[in-house]
């Protein structure tokens, strides 16, 4: 096998150009499979750092239509059949829901939200953005930080008060490089006093760089027109019995809600288990299809190794044919050919590994210019996968051509040209 080898190595080297031609459908297939699975490492590192940044003791309460009234169409509305394909508005989630699911044993502090969209203008500048009515609660359990100015406080809440808190970019916009404290802007018809600035969040906001925060009860009375609640944040104390509580809430909100059938809830409970399981049953799925496809250029790759082993198998049948006069036996013969195809899908994957990571740091340098919380990683699999695919290719689309080698007989071997 040494002997192989080397003979393997010299006869690679001997055509360095169509050895780097067999390699390059290797190279593109590991390559691929090693961005992959190493874009997903880093992909999943950001979901985990935005799921961190809302806290990770922290359950998710929305409402949702019920099957019922997705069913009825213009029911919910008068009999006007010109709207019966509009959107049914749930109003059943009230503050008064969060006090009851304040009172769990296993609930910490939680908050309402309301979101809306208005034109946010100053001095001529304008920007049609997504503002958000929150509790003063949120500053309890949210982890955003202040660039400037303060949170708004529960008085401030409870009376109404015209005050916002600016995002990082929605800032710069109005405001360029002028102080934005205490200064008036006008959302809608309505004109609110700047009493914060957040510092850039980056994609661990959601988008909260170009939008604001008002207080829950400013947002629904003056500026929506509404009394109920969109979404609310529950902060648990104990994250291991988040499930349970998560059941908790749900009970709670069928007796506030008259619901007998769970299957007609107006709302739905997610804890951050959930949300990182449903994100990581859809990655998987998009994983699985870009292998997929990774997998056919590796097959393209092999029937290419196969197809060139076959060629110097008939370059080198005089060869053979006087290495098999001289006493090498087939197995000599079938262990040098199977040692090329081998050697060339490895030397494949190993420079399809260095591309295909090479290629994943440059994204992760792309995703961190954009201010996300991407980690660049090569997983210690992904390496063994690139490593033990080629192999199998060398020794699957090697073994016919050097069996074909070692069957040829000395004699004919010999006087072919």
């Amino acid at each position: 096998m040494i002997k192989a080898f080397r003979l393997a190595i010299k006869n690679l080297f001997a055509n360095p150009a169509r050895t780097g031609l067999t390699t390059l459908g290797i190279i593109i297939g590991i390559a691929t499979v090693i961005l992959v699975l190493s874009a997903g490492a880093g992909f999943r590192s950001l979901i985990n750092a935005q799921l961190e940044a809302y806290g990770t003791n922290t359950l998710f309460v929305e409402t949702r239509v019920p099957p019922t009234t997705k069913n009825r169409g213009a029911g919910a509305f008068s009999n006007d059949s010109s709207r019966a394909n509009s959107p049914v508005a749930i109003t059943s989630l009230k503050t008064s829901d969060l006090e009851d699911i304040k009172r769990l044993p296993n609930v910490q502090n939680n908050y309402g939200l309301v979101v809306g969209q208005k034109v946010v203008s100053y001095r001529g500048v304008e920007k049609n953005v997504l503002f958000y009515g929150a509790s003063a609660d949120r500053f309890d359990i949210d982890k955003g930080t202040l660039k400037a100015g303060r949170f708004y406080t529960m008085a401030e809440e409870t009376g109404g008060d015209q005050v916002i808190i600016l995002g990082g970019d929605l800032a710069n916009d109005l405001f360029g490089q002028d102080d934005p404290i205490d200064k008036l802007v006008r959302v809608g018809n309505l004109n609110f006093t700047v009493i914060g600035v957040y510092n850039l969040r980056g994609s661990l906001g959601n988008g909260e760089d170009d939008s604001l925060f008002m207080p829950l009860n400013t947002a629904q009375k003056k500026v929506l027109g509404i009394d109920h609640l969109l979404f609310a944040i529950v902060q648990v104390q104990d994250t291991k019995l988040a499930q349970a509580t998560a059941d908790d809430i749900r009970w709670v909100l069928r007796q506030n809600h008259n619901i007998t059938d769970p299957d007609k809830d107006d709302f739905f409970v997610q804890t951050q288990a959930d949300t990182l399981n449903t994100f990581n049953t859809i990655f998987n799925g998009i994983t699985i299809l870009l292998i997929a496809i990774a997998a056919i250029s590796l097959i393209v790759g092999g029937v290419g190794i196969m197809n060139i082993m076959y060629v110097v198998v008939t370059e080198r049948t005089a060869e053979i044919g006087l290495k098999k006069a001289l006493g090498a036996k087939s197995a000599d013969i079938l262990n040098e050919f199977l040692m090329e195809a081998v050697l060339v899908t490895v030397i494949g994957g190993i420079f399809g590994i260095l591309f295909g990571a090479f290629l994943a740091w440059v994204i992760s340098l792309i995703a961190n210019s954009a201010n996300m919380q991407w980690t660049f990683s090569v997983p210690f699999y992904a390496i063994l996968l690139g490593v033990g695919v080629s192999a199998v290719i060398g020794i699957g689309f090697g073994v016919l051509p050097a069996r074909s080698a070692a069957k040829l007989d000395p004699v004919e071997a010999m006087r072919y040209e």
